[in-house]
């Protein structure tokens, strides 16, 4: 397997004088982290809600959050005496009014608001890149419509675009996360996006050496019972000594009486009419394979009813700690607050992976324009 381990070291382009990033909409950071480990510095982040920001800051020491609605912000008075040195701008603004059947809807629709304000802070700055990730059919609905305004409204600005929809199971993340990603750079000449790894990674290289909470054990903070298993989980762990995040749910009676019928590799299906319940989601009372890897991973994890994260063969739901190596964040990386956050933080993120890979093709092209 490639050693695409780098946890929370960092790599620097030359000793003294790494790349700075600006981070929008930045959540528990991500995009931060993967730009952090391919050699970047990230000076300022943005995030709405006050206790993700808080773990955003705990994670990302050097980095100043600027905590509330980017709309409240006084944007020239925040990045004064940045404007013109900030090479990269990151983030994933919220863009909501997309396709409503009968009705075509622009980029420009009240509901896109927080991508105006993307756009606003790019202008500002003035970098050479920028990297912009979104849900994918910020690119497929209205046939491409959004796509060609999104490129109208960045050409203007002078920066040529690649964009495509990524899988992060193709980097090296052990989960299927479709995202829209878009690379900006100023010029006549765009990058191009990341090649997919020669790899992949399953649920069990991710999890089994933390295969051994039952419902409602573990401690937010407590030592490590067995080796790393794979070299996944040994490149996650890093110098870590503590295990942080590693407490399952507290089932019902009922709950545990269905996963109790459940055995590995099987799902609702082979549970009696009187235990089945009405669900929309896809996956519900079914076990993750092992041997494969997960679906995506959601800010409702904990729960077996609302997707397929019941634990491969515990009867429980998989835990904050687990679903973070699922999204491939090393163990290091501390989320904070109660379950709900936790999830949030977790579930809402970019795979720390998937965001190297993009930083790389980012770096990659610095280095060749130096």
């Amino acid at each position: 397997m490639k050693n695409i381990s780098k946890s929370h070291s960092i790599v620097s382009i030359t000793h003294n004088n790494r790349p700075k990033v600006v981070d929008l909409f930045a959540g528990v950071g991500g995009l931060s982290l993967g730009f952090e480990n391919a050699g970047f510095d990230v000076i300022i982040a943005n995030e709405f809600e006050s206790m993700i920001a808080e773990a955003y800051k705990k994670n990302h020491p050097n980095t100043k959050m600027i905590v509330g609605d980017i709309r409240n912000i006084d944007l020239g008075k925040v990045f004064a005496g940045h404007i013109g040195k900030i090479d990269v701008v990151i983030g994933g603004p919220p863009c909501q009014g997309f396709s409503q059947k009968g009705q075509r809807k622009s980029i420009y629709d009240e509901r896109n608001f927080l991508f105006e304000y993307y756009v606003k802070v790019v202008d500002l700055l003035k970098p050479k890149y920028f990297v912009m990730e979104n849900v994918p059919n910020l690119l497929t609905t209205e046939s491409g419509f959004f796509r060609k305004e999104i490129e109208e409204v960045f050409s203007s600005l002078g920066y040529s675009l690649s964009m495509g929809i990524l899988n992060a199971a193709d980097y090296g993340v052990p989960q299927n996360r479709k995202r829209a990603v878009i690379i900006g750079k100023v010029g006549k000449k765009c990058l191009p996006l990341p090649l997919p790894f020669s790899f992949s990674v399953t649920i069990w290289e991710a999890i089994s050496d933390l295969a051994y909470l039952n419902s409602g054990e573990g401690e937010e903070e407590q030592p490590y019972r067995y080796n790393p298993q794979s070299e996944y989980q040994n490149e996650l762990r890093g110098e870590n000594n503590i295990l942080y995040n590693h407490v399952a749910t507290k089932h019902s009676q009922i709950t545990l009486e269905r996963l109790s019928m459940i055995p590995p590799n099987a799902g609702r299906d082979v549970l009696p009419k009187e235990h089945l319940t009405k669900s929309i989601y896809s996956g519900t009372w079914t076990r993750m394979r092992k041997n494969e890897i997960s679906v995506t991973i959601t800010t409702r994890f904990d729960t077996p009813s609302s997707g397929k994260f019941t634990h491969p063969f515990l009867n429980r739901a998989i835990t904050v700690r687990e679903a973070a190596r699922i999204q491939s964040f090393p163990d290091d990386f501390v989320f904070i607050g109660n379950k709900n956050s936790q999830m949030k933080q977790v579930g809402n993120a970019v795979p720390p992976r998937l965001a190297s890979a993009i930083a790389e093709v980012v770096m990659q092209d610095m280095r060749r324009c130096d």
